[in-house]
C-alpha cells in the first residue's frame, strides 16, 4: 500500500513526525508532501496566482510553498502521478477540527482533495487543553499509540467513495482514552469567535483573530461531545453541502 501524507501545520510540525510513524506501521511505501510553512486555517484554497516551488527535504519528503490543497496535488499529479496513492492521510494537527472547525481546516482540505482525486483520504487530528497552563502540552503519545491500528480498522471496514473521515483524539493519555465513537459534525456557540484590535507603534490599528479559550454546549452524539467526554471522534464527511430537506421545501414553494 502506497501512503501519502500532508497536513496543514507544515514540514517541520511534531504532528507530521507522529503521522509518518502511524503510517510506517502500515506500509513501508509513505510518501510526505506538506506545506513549507504553517497553513492553519488555509481551508481548501489553492495558488492560483503564483508557481508552486517544490524543495526536497528527504527520502520521499518533500515541502511545498502552497496549501495543503497544492501538496495532495503535487503528490498525487505530479510526484507519484506514474503510481498514486491507495490512501492520503491528513494530520496529525495540532489542536482538533471539529464543529464549525472543518470549513476553516487546511488538514480536512487536505483529505477532501484527496477524496476529490480519487483517493481515500482520512484527516487525523489531537485536542488540547483550554488551561492556559497546559494549553500546547499535546499528548502526542495518544495517536502515536492508537492512530495505526485505528486507521486499520478503517481499512478493513470500507467507506463510500464519497466520504472523508475526519478523526479526533482527545486530550488524553492513550490508557485514559474511553473508547471510540461514530459521531455527527456539532456545532459552536456562535459567540465563541472574536476580534481583538491593537495599534502598532505608528498608532495604525491592526486586528487579530481568535476563539475565546471555553467550552461549547455540545448535544450528545456530536464531534465535541465524544472529544469532551474522552473519546475518540470519528466523523464521516461529504462535501456535497446541500441541505436536501430544505431544497425539497424550496422546490415545492417556488413551483407553486
Amino acid at each position: 500500500m502506497r501512503i501519502l501524507i500532508t497536513n496543514d501545520d507544515g514540514i517541520n510540525a511534531p504532528g507530521l513526525d507522529v503521522l509518518q510513524q502511524i503510517a510506517s506501521e502500515l506500509s513501508d511505501d509513505v510518501w510526505t508532501v506538506a506545506p513549507e510553512t504553517d497553513q492553519s486555517g488555509a481551508s481548501h484554497s489553492l495558488s492560483l496566482h503564483e508557481p508552486l516551488r517544490l524543495r526536497e527535504a528527504g527520502e520521499r519528503l518533500y515541502a511545498v510553498k502552497g496549501t495543503p490543497t497544492d501538496c495532495v496535488i503535487m503528490g498525487i499529479r505530479f510526484l507519484l502521478e506514474d503510481h498514486p496513492p491507495d490512501l492520503v492521510l491528513s494530520g496529525v494537527n495540532a489542536g482538533q477540527n471539529m464543529a464549525d472547525d472543518v470549513t476553516y481546516s487546511g488538514t480536512i482540505a487536505g483529505a477532501f482533495e484527496g477524496n476529490l482525486l480519487g483517493v481515500p483520504s482520512i484527516a487525523l487530528s489531537l485536542a488540547y487543553s483550554y488551561d492556559k497552563d497546559e494549553m500546547r502540552q499535546l499528548k502526542w503519545q495518544t495517536p502515536m499509540a492508537l492512530g495505526a491500528d485505528l486507521v486499520r480498522r478503517l481499512l478493513d471496514i470500507g467507506w463510500p467513495d464519497d466520504v472523508v473521515l475526519n478523526i479526533n483524539f482527545p486530550d488524553r493519555e492513550p490508557d485514559a482514552v474511553e473508547g471510540v465513537v461514530v459521531t455527527e459534525q456539532g456545532r459552536r456557540n456562535p459567540d465563541l469567535l472574536r476580534v481583538e484590535d491593537r495599534m502598532d507603534t505608528r498608532g495604525n490599528p491592526y486586528y487579530w483573530l481568535g476563539f475565546r479559550r471555553r467550552r461549547s454546549q455540545p448535544a450528545e452524539g456530536t464531534d465535541l461531545w465524544a472529544i469532551y467526554t474522552g473519546q475518540i471522534s470519528i466523523t464521516p464527511l461529504n462535501l456535497n453541502l446541500t441541505h436536501n430537506s430544505v431544497r425539497g421545501k424550496l422546490a415545492a414553494a417556488l413551483s407553486k
